[in-house]
């Protein structure tokens, strides 16, 4: 470990929570170096849904290096790129009539988005993007300015713009509808939000804390964008690839986004891999007007065939995707209702799913306790106060099962000492403790 501290960046985040080091993986397991195995539910941060180093993947990957086939070909015509493009077309695409090009960026999911915004504000000739309270869409500079968090926000040491934030589905309660609040404002030309180039929104917020829009908000939204002659950019990089049980997570809104960003498992390997879809008549760049050193990674378009057609030539894969998700559901449901009591819920969509503790000191006291025992997770929220299960896709229900009553068992013993920890404690938040107070009559 000596070498990570003594050269690594402070930067560095992942690692300080689970401070070992690996060496393999398979499946949906991580082995550190002792040999002791965890099961992955952060998987990438939801780059790897089809889990590491799957046999099949591998294997095509293996034929195409042994071949001596192209690694890098900027954008050059390569056979690894045409096969993915094909199978895209005939897996994705074509079943559900979906007209799209296919834009390669760098190979990161906010290059996919820097170039979403910068086409988006070429084809209108407006500048501002809308953008959503707690949304997430990558750490350079434009891609930034969408971001909500402070703490990220912050870190760019220049102001940011280009964006308006208005509050995302639920932000404002269940009972108010956020997408009348936008409407009013871009038709009162008094309100101070000029016209739009695009808006861009994620259907579940990962980062932001697993919240999600109903499919009725995002059809309003879709509406909203075509009456003021605004783009639509989904973000699909996290939600998408068949996280949520459908390859896109818009499907069942029966929307058609103008633009659409892909990136994380798009590769299916967990190898670097961004692509923009847009609309045909969208397509407005000239040569070499939004370009990248690595657009062209062949390996990644390898295995992202490869995916496409084992996993997405019916619906079996998914269908099985929503059973798991529904599991989930179902667990981490009984999970607050058994061990809450009224200071948790679960939030989340398909496999996409968390447990929204009191704070953030709790969920990293219960993830620390699930690591311990054999368990990889991550938080995420405003203040980290979100448990988010990203386990891969192809999981099994033996390990599913195991992984979530190993969340389980983190759960109730946290809350076991929670009730021994005395009220001056800085680890309670007010409002918790004397809701504790009252539930146990004192």
């Amino acid at each position: 470990m000596k070498i990570f501290e003594e050269l690594e960046s402070e930067v560095r985040s992942y690692a300080r929570n689970f401070p070992r080091v690996f060496h393999k993986a398979e499946g949906e397991f991580l082995y550190d170096e002792n040999g002791k195995q965890y099961i992955d539910f952060l998987a990438g941060a939801g780059a790897l849904n089809y889990g590491h180093n799957h046999p099949i993947l591998k294997k095509k990957l293996l034929e195409y290096i042994e071949a001596d086939g192209i690694t890098h070909s900027l954008d050059l015509h390569t056979d690894a790129k045409r096969d993915f493009m094909e199978a895209f077309r005939t897996h994705i695409l074509e079943p559900r009539d979906m007209d799209y090009r296919m834009m390669f960026t760098g190979p990161t999911g906010t290059n996919a988005v820097e170039a979403a915004l910068k086409m988006s504000r070429k084809i209108k000739g407006r500048t501002h993007v809308v953008a959503f309270t707690n949304g997430w869409h990558g750490q350079t500079l434009g891609a930034l300015a969408m971001t909500a968090n402070s703490h990220h926000r912050n870190g760019a040491g220049i102001t940011l713009s280009g964006a308006h934030r208005v509050p995302y589905d639920g932000y404002l309660g269940d009972s108010v509808d956020t997408t009348e609040y936008l409407e009013k404002v871009l038709t009162d030309t008094s309100s101070g939000v000029d016209l739009p180039a695009a808006v861009i929104v994620e259907t579940i917020q990962g980062e932001g804390g697993v919240n999600y829009c109903s499919m009725e908000w995002l059809r309003k939204l879709s509406d909203l964008c075509k009456r003021h002659d605004v783009l639509l950019i989904i973000d699909d990089i996290q939600a998408g690839c068949g996280r949520t049980g459908r390859f896109f997570s818009f499907e069942e809104a029966g929307i058609k986004p103008d633009i659409i960003t892909l990136s994380k498992s798009l590769s299916a390997y967990g190898l670097p891999c961004a692509v923009v879809l847009f609309r045909p008549e969208l397509d407005v760049w000239s040569p070499g007007e939004h370009n990248g050193t690595f657009r062209g990674n062949n390996h990644a378009f390898v295995t992202a065939a490869a995916a496409l057609n084992h996993f997405w030539k019916d619906d079996t894969f998914a269908a099985s995707v929503r059973e798991k998700g529904d599991y989930i559901a179902k667990r981490l449901d009984a999970i607050v209702e058994k061990y809450g009591e009224g200071n948790f819920n679960a939030k989340g969509r398909g496999m996409f799913q968390g447990i929204n503790c009191v704070n953030g000191e709790i969920a990293s006291k219960i993830t620390h306790e699930a690591y311990k025992n054999g368990l990889i997770i991550e938080t995420s929220g405003t203040n980290d106060e979100i448990i988010k299960l990203l386990c891969p896709l192809t999981i099994s229900m033996e390990s599913l099962t195991k992984g979530i009553d190993i969340i389980e068992a983190s759960v109730r013993k946290i809350c076991s000492q929670l009730d021994e920890i005395p009220e001056e404690s800085c680890y309670f938040d007010e409002v918790y403790i004397k809701e504790k107070a009252l539930k146990k009559g004192d």
